[in-house]
């Protein structure tokens, strides 16, 4: 199941590339070899790399770029009148066997200037292509180098998750998001098409709605035996296991269950030093029905009424319950308030509890946030103390919020052998002429030192050999190199035709 849904496909283009191919067309020159680079000006977010993604479904599209006759009448309706009637049939004609692409690894670390991609052939097939693969390039390297900025800030040993489906620009904006937010360093995604299509572990827990929509009348009778649960918790020692029902994984009876949260509710009203009318009896019920619903995967979002005196006694209370019945939950989510300080609340809770019923395991429970999470956010919870174990990021992730595009071009450099050169009166819009080779210069210690750009007719650069290296527009930087590696970037993907 290809990923864009059919929406990749020649005409998902410009029209003025359509407009130039006639004229070149008509000039005669559609054969003419040419070839273009792709590359960006800036690194995004202020930041020092780029991750670049996207080759993929660039070679998708490349293998299935043919023009269908429902095309062709579409473009013999917008095009003017006077286009001559054998153009339409020459693109039904064209394919992209005819082209070479070039390109650096998917995931590969980039840089400003430095050619990501390059394309070969009929000048033609060149230009009708650029608008797509900038398509696919552009999001994909800023939402791949925006994940891996979040992975950067929050650590190796910390869960990520999306969580950006219902933000994103339009259905296939989020599947995309997912898509590159995984390749960018995340542990998986809410978005379940996404699952399905690219193999990414599927998330979720449940929402503020869910514990709001349960207020029966069996509370009542709960809350009337509260006092007698707690006087029978009087009794109980420091060991948990010596009262465990003997229920393990057996069928939970919603009445029964219901009861032992209750129950372990009032045991932890003695331990935590709460009081009946403190907790949201609602909660408790939702939690308890959702554990119900997924013994294995009990995860509870306790924000919906207050964290620490209501969500927080309530999860633990149906956790000792459950655990009960022979299953462990796994942990909570906070999605508002001071996320850090609750965390430390919410551990030692935890850690509490876990040494009151002598149960190890509720200490390491999983501590999720949420709540509109940005990279700056997670550098600022690394200098504060906190207890989160993953973090569900959504909206700043998947729109890139600190800056929209990458900003990647698609220029001509060479035309029949001749190189070519943009013009321009803003220097930093300057192109560098001519079809060139990118080579990746290591030091002996096997340490990335630069990037060096070489005319396609150059030498590469040897190992050990002394190499001046030159800033292309600044002449006073400039540096010489003993490389200990040497890494040509650009590798041919696409050969006339053919997947490499």
């Amino acid at each position: 199941m290809g990923s864009h849904f059919g929406v990749v496909q020649p005409i998902f283009t410009d029209f003025y590339e359509l407009t130039m191919s006639y004229a070149y067309w008509k000039a005669g020159k559609a054969n003419d070899t040419a070839t273009f680079e792709m590359f960006f000006r800036k690194n995004p977010f202020n930041g020092e790399f780029t991750i670049f993604a996207g080759l993929q479904d660039c070679i998708e599209y490349l293998s299935s770029f043919k023009f269908t006759q429902d095309d062709i009448e579409y473009l013999q309706k917008i095009m003017p009148s006077t286009v001559d009637p054998d153009f339409f049939d020459y693109l039904l004609s064209i394919d992209t066997k005819g082209l070479l692409l070039w390109s650096v690894k998917e995931c590969s670390v980039v840089f400003p200037k430095v050619p990501i991609m390059r394309v070969e052939g009929p000048v033609v097939l060149c230009q009708l292509v650029e608008s797509t693969l900038l398509n696919l390039v552009n999001y994909a390297s800023l939402v791949t180098t925006n994940a891996t900025r979040y992975r950067l800030a929050c650590g190796p040993s910390k869960k990520l998750y999306e969580f950006g489906l219902r933000r994103a620009q339009g259905p296939d904006g989020a599947l995309s998001a997912s898509k590159y937010a995984y390749l960018g360093g995340y542990d998986g995604t809410s978005n379940v098409l996404a699952g399905k299509i690219y193999g990414i572990p599927v998330v979720g827990t449940h929402a503020h709605s869910f514990v709001s929509a349960f207020q029966s009348s069996y509370e009542g009778e709960c809350i009337s035996d509260f006092g007698k649960f707690r006087r029978e918790a009087t009794d109980l020692n420091n060991s948990y296991d010596d009262h465990l029902l003997d229920l393990n994984r057996q069928p939970m009876k919603l009445n029964e269950f219901l009861k032992r949260c209750w129950y372990w509710s009032a045991s932890l009203s003695r331990v935590l030093k709460y009081h009946s009318d403190q907790i949201h009896p609602g909660e408790l019920n939702a939690f308890a029905n959702y554990a119900i619903a997924f013994p294995t995967k009990f995860l509870g979002l306790l924000d919906t009424y207050d964290v620490l005196k209501s969500g927080l006694p309530n999860f633990c209370a149906v956790a000792l319950a459950l655990h009960e019945f022979g299953y462990q939950a796994i942990g909570i989510r906070i999605d508002s308030g001071d996320i850090a300080y609750l965390s430390l609340k919410i551990r030692n809770t935890f850690q509490l509890i876990s040494s009151h019923y002598n149960l190890p395991w509720f200490a390491q429970l999983q501590i999720l946030a949420s709540n509109d999470l940005t990279e700056d956010t997670l550098h600022s919870f690394n200098q504060q103390d906190h207890s989160i174990d993953a973090f569900c990021v959504g909206t700043n992730l998947v729109t890139c919020q600190k800056q929209p595009a990458l900003g990647c071009v698609y220029k001509l450099v060479e035309i029949n052998g001749t190189p070519t050169m943009k013009l321009s009166a803003d220097f930093e819009k300057l192109t560098l002429p001519g079809k060139k080779v990118v080579y990746r210069l290591y030091s002996q210690q096997g340490e990335a030192l630069l990037d060096l750009m070489r005319r396609s007719h150059e030498d590469s650069p040897n190992v050990n050999e002394r190499i001046l290296c030159r800033h292309p527009t600044q002449a006073s930087k400039r540096v010489f190199v003993v490389p200990g590696r040497v890494e040509q970037l650009l590798k041919l993907y696409w050969n006339y035709g053919k997947v490499i």
